[in-house]
């Protein structure tokens, strides 16, 4: 999927609204965006704590790369009603099945020939901002497109509330994991697994970390 310069500026514009309301009005701060490439396929990867991780992520992202798209699979219930899929898919948002999807598994893998995609590797919300495991899919998908692979951490979020003011959160970007040793392993459910867990202890280091500077405060 390719987006116009008419998407991408819609895209932009929307996530300054949100940013706006994140970091003004709000508390929502950004660290690590120099990690993200500019260039390249780059697969963001992140826990997931709230809805609205979908909403924050985006600007974090794009606030360093304007005019550029993040996509993101979505689960196919939030494209039922017409206005919704129509907004939906305007932000690079496209549906997948909750069993198997090969169709958006397709997709994926296209994207991360040269676009940037947002996935959120436990596959589920955990809202009480304890880090799940990863689904060894997101390391199958890493191993067979070989994109800049991103840990990110979201801390606090799961705590907002709207409309809200003065709330405190905030999203670390750590630098491109390196894969090449698991790389040169078969391509088997084994190496997909180790590539997952290289992902997971990542982010759960960045949210070690970020947590740590909290309490020190």
């Amino acid at each position: 999927m390719k987006a116009s310069i008419f998407q991408r500026c819609w895209v932009t514009f929307s996530v300054y609204v949100v940013g706006i309301f994140a970091s003004l009005f709000n508390r929502f701060v950004i660290k690590g965006g120099s990690n993200i490439p500019r260039t390249g396929p780059v697969l963001i990867a992140s826990n997931h704590i709230s809805a609205y991780d979908t909403i924050f992520l985006p600007w974090a992202v794009i606030r360093y790369n304007p005019l550029q798209m993040v996509w993101a699979p979505a689960k196919e219930e939030l494209f039922e009603n017409i206005f919704l899929r129509v907004l939906y898919t305007s932000w690079g948002a496209f549906p997948v099945k909750r069993k198997r999807d090969v169709r958006a598994g397709r997709t994926l893998n296209d994207l991360l020939l040269d676009q940037k995609v947002m996935l959120f590797p436990e596959g589920t919300r955990h809202k009480d901002g304890v880090l799940g495991s990863g689904n060894r899919g997101v390391g199958k998908i890493i191993y067979d497109t070989r994109p800049a692979v991103i840990p990110t951490a979201l801390v606090g979020l799961n705590y907002w509330k709207f409309p809200g003011f003065g709330q405190q959160a905030a999203v670390v970007f750590g630098a491109p994991l390196d894969f090449s040793d698991l790389f040169l392993r078969e391509d088997c459910k084994e190496t997909h697994l180790l590539i997952v867990e290289r992902v997971m202890a990542a982010i759960a280091c960045l949210l070690a970390d970020e947590r740590g500077s909290d309490d020190r405060k």
